[in-house]
């Protein structure tokens, strides 16, 4: 059994996949101190974390002995589209190198980073960690060179270890962006496919990628980088089905062509430069058009067991939110 260490901080830890780290790291019974640092206030604060307001954008403080604590870096900026190119690398880029400093002066040894699939690009061919990254936007931009940040954390201390996961779409309770979305649009039936059905887009379940984090950290490797995702290939039909399954949703029937709808996202775009403020643009239409075929052949490699599928993730979900899916 290992020591129990002074404290853990979690980076980022407000947020929908902190909060759900946050849970775990508190039942370990392994830290004397959970802290969650986050510049925003905790929508669902866990017993018995030390809630701190801070900003990773400026230099980080902390108070009390916190010699050797663990640091888990979930601080970013992520929504794309939404800010502007170098609010990316402000906070992401910036970020990480405050976090990496502030961990080189409590002498920590054990460093996880999310990343994101967005450092290897849009892709209708499969990728997996052996492929070269090729981000394509700001927000993949800046993870990539926050990656490499964190490398040079983990290089300059003999004793230190880094895991970087890379994740695909999460989804879960508390998530409320894509898949809380497309539960209320399969609810209503007004879900159609864009473009087509076999668009792939590669997920995984909140609260299995945190049992991945748990298995990485206990690997005990000096680096571990690993992409996040189910690793059966999740297409939009597949997703849509999942769900007609656990909840009992219609399945949609329609596939609206994609210049048709690209034609639209324009006609919103002009209605916002009016005054009229939307969500739809071409960029997220085209965004959910585009594949993410990525697969998770380290993890699968080093012997980690899913325990759920799509499916019975939703399932899952749908139970514990008593099928609101929010």
């Amino acid at each position: 059994m290992s020591a129990r260490r002074s404290a853990v901080i979690v980076f980022g830890g407000a947020g929908f996949i902190g909060t759900h780290l946050l849970e775990r790291l508190a039942h370990t019974g392994r830290y004397g101190r959970v802290i969650s640092y986050d510049i925003r206030a905790a929508k669902a604060p866990v017993a018995g974390v030390e809630y701190v307001t801070g900003d990773v954008r400026e230099p980080i403080s902390l108070d009390g002995d916190l010699s050797g604590a663990e640091i888990y870096n979930l601080a970013a900026i992520h929504t794309t589209p939404g800010h502007e190119d170098w609010e990316y690398f402000w906070t992401n880029v910036l970020g990480a190198s405050h976090v990496c400093d502030f961990a080189s002066r409590i002498g920590t040894t054990f460093l996880l980073f999310t990343a994101s699939i967005s450092v290897y690009g849009p892709s209708e061919e499969p990728v997996d960690e052996g492929t070269p990254p090729a981000p394509v936007s700001a927000y993949g931009r800046s993870k990539f060179q926050a990656e490499g940040i964190h490398r040079s954390w983990v290089e300059n201390g003999s004793d230190r270890q880094l895991v970087i996961v890379r994740p695909a779409v999460i989804f879960g309770p508390g998530e409320g962006g894509n898949f809380t979305k497309l539960a209320s649009l399969l609810a209503r039936k007004r879900f159609v496919y864009p473009g087509r059905r076999e668009t792939i887009k590669s997920c995984g379940y909140v609260e299995e990628l945190v049992d991945s984090m748990e298995f990485a950290r206990d690997l005990n490797r000096r680096t571990f980088t690993y992409n996040f995702s189910y690793p059966e290939r999740t297409t939009s039909e597949h997703i849509c089905n999942a769900f007609v399954r656990a909840a009992g949703f219609a399945a949609p029937r329609w596939v609206v062509p994609l210049p048709l709808m690209l034609a639209a996202a324009f006609g919103f775009e002009i209605l916002g430069k009016l005054g009229l403020r939307t969500s739809i643009n071409r960029e997220r239409v085209l965004k959910l058009a585009r594949s993410t075929n990525v697969l998770p052949t380290a993890l699968v490699e080093a012997g980690y067991r899913y325990r759920t599928d799509v499916e019975s993730a939703l399932r899952d979900w749908g139970q514990k939110t008593g099928g609101t899916y929010r």
